[in-house]
């Protein structure tokens, strides 16, 4: 059987990046049997079809709104995954994935068993951050969930040195943490400072009928 371990979602939206963290310490830390493949899957939406297409097993880690505390692990199984991301998504790259799921079964080649392994965020509204401690703590839980579930399938993993290598090494969450921009650096909400850079002028309010206000921004390589 084809066994595919896929992470989803974007490590620039502070827990939306639970899944590819989850990915990122099993390419770390273990090593699978040839047939099991584990894959970063980030936001690539429909480009991810044909992954899923050659999959008999496919376990899916992701950040999911379940209504319930953050930090909360929680397991969708088979036909419930698609109706479940369907009627509770939150970002656009589940949006994207159920279509993913949709097309390889038009398709014909769906996966005999699905396992969604995701854990309720606690911050996504925070560009360039980085998981939740009560988010990062569940990592290591849902890899064991993950690990017990392919136990089924005979699948046994093999602990390794957690100083593994990476397929992409940029995703390495040390180097994040080190190299990203503090928030005062570098505001992840709307920085104020753009309004005082030079080129980047407001007019004065407009008579009524008008807009209130215009922005006008020089291009011409001020900033």
């Amino acid at each position: 059987m084809n066994i595919l371990l896929l992470g989803i979602g974007n490590v620039l939206w502070a827990d939306e990046g639970f899944g590819v963290r989850v990915i990122e310490r099993l390419q770390k830390s273990y090593r699978f049997p040839d047939n099991v493949k584990v894959m970063d899957g980030g936001t690539q939406g429909v480009y991810l079809v044909e992954h899923v297409q050659t999959a008999d097993v496919l376990l899916v880690f992701d950040a999911v709104d379940y209504g319930l505390r953050p930090g909360t692990l929680k397991r969708i199984e088979n036909d419930d995954v698609p109706n479940f991301l369907g009627a509770k998504k939150m970002s656009l790259h589940q949006t994207g994935f159920q279509e993913v799921l949709a097309m390889a079964q038009m398709l014909g080649c769906y996966p005999q068993h699905l396992l969604l392994i995701g854990v309720q965020p606690e911050e996504l509204d925070d560009y360039g951050g980085s998981l939740r401690p009560i988010v990062r703590a569940q990592i290591q839980p849902a890899i064991d969930m993950a690990l017990t579930h392919l136990q089924a399938f005979g699948i046994e993993a093999e602990t390794v040195s957690s100083d593994g290598d990476l397929a992409d090494p940029v995703l390495n969450i040390q180097r994040y943490e080190q190299e990203r921009p503090t928030a005062s650096e570098a505001c992840r909400t709307g920085d104020d400072r753009v309004l005082m850079l030079e080129g980047f002028q407001l007019r004065p309010p407009q008579p009524a009928g008008e807009n209130t206000m215009q922005v006008d921004v020089d291009y011409r390589g001020k900033y």
